[in-house]
């Protein structure tokens, strides 16, 4: 039986515990503070280790451990670096990963000196929307063009309690779901301009996005953000005979070719309704070595200069 370990105490833990739970993992869970593990344990009936994970290392060895790294997003780089420095070689750690180049730089070639697998848990390629989609796109015969967008509401984001060191990174650290959906329908670019324009006081480098491409696929794509306007996340998938619309990202909408109607398909999303959408398949997959699907850290390196284009963190 494989030995799982679950690394927070905060709401992506407890999303996590509720299905690991229901896949009858017997995990570890640890967070950092005493109080922060007795809310974890008053909320899931699941006890957690406080002392954080560098007391957990000193205390056992890693080398067989499937790791889950939940922890905030200013601290997933130097606890995912400190897991593969002792050896552990499964770890599926929040997205972004990291929060710039030099970080997930760093992560990925360390992974591959200790040939490690590690995965950055973008969950919306495991959406029932997304699984349909696919099926879809490949009885159509692949995609010609796709959109994207990836809106925030600035006004809600400026309240959030994160630090500046996050929210000058806000693209990186939340925005790249949606694109990282698109890229994984679409392709990822073979050639992209970037263009942005305005700023935010928490987020200086742009606040408007707008950009354009071809795949690697041969699709050609376009994408636009407003954080000073209104809008939504969304993407478009266009094949020879459909457009298929994410909008709400969970749900799935189809427009046949020649008709005007947007319809949303008939799907079983009975897991994303139980679970943080997503979530469960990605986990199940993980911890199966099912991963072909997952986001593997060198698709990761290899995609984020591209995010620094689009996000002006050039």
């Amino acid at each position: 039986m494989k030995k799982v370990l679950l690394i927070g105490t905060g709401y992506m833990a407890k999303e996590y515990i509720k299905v690991l739970k229901d896949l009858g993992v017997n995990c570890i869970v640890v967070g950092n503070s005493k109080n922060s593990c007795e809310k974890f344990q008053d909320d899931t009936g699941i006890k957690a280790q406080a002392g954080g994970i560098e007391t957990f290392i000193k205390n056992n060895t890693m080398d067989n451990y499937y790791v889950i790294n939940s922890v905030n997003a200013e601290k997933l780089y130097q606890t995912t670096k400190l897991l593969l420095e002792n050896n552990v070689k499964n770890i599926l750690v929040e997205k972004p990963a990291g929060l710039n180049k030099r970080e997930i730089e760093d992560l990925y070639y360390i992974s591959r000196d200790k040939k490690a697998k590690v995965f950055v848990a973008y969950n919306r390629r495991f959406y029932a929307s997304t699984l349909k989609a696919k099926e879809i796109i490949q009885n159509d015969e692949g995609v010609t063009s796709f959109n994207f967008e990836f809106t925030e509401w600035a006004h809600e984001i400026e309240k959030l309690d994160k630090p500046n060191s996050v929210l000058k990174k806000w693209f990186i650290a939340n925005s790249t779901h949606v694109v990282d959906l698109a890229f994984y329908l679409g392709g990822v670019p073979k050639e992209i301009c970037c263009y942005t324009s305005g700023s935010l006081n928490w987020h200086p480098n742009a606040s408007v996005f707008s950009g354009s491409g071809i795949s690697k696929k041969g699709a050609l794509f376009s994408y636009f953000a407003n954080w000073e306007s209104a809008g939504r996340w969304s993407v478009e998938i266009l094949t020879k005979k459909h457009k298929l619309i994410f909008r709400p990202m969970e749900k799935l909408q189809i427009q046949k070719k020649g008709s005007v109607a947007q319809e949303f398909v008939a799907i079983d999303y009975s897991l994303d309704e139980k679970y943080k959408p997503g979530l469960y398949l990605q986990t199940k997959k993980f911890l199966e070595d099912n991963t072909e699907d997952l986001c593997g850290l060198e698709y990761h390196f290899n995609v984020f200069d591209i995010y620094i284009k689009i996000g002006n963190y050039v």
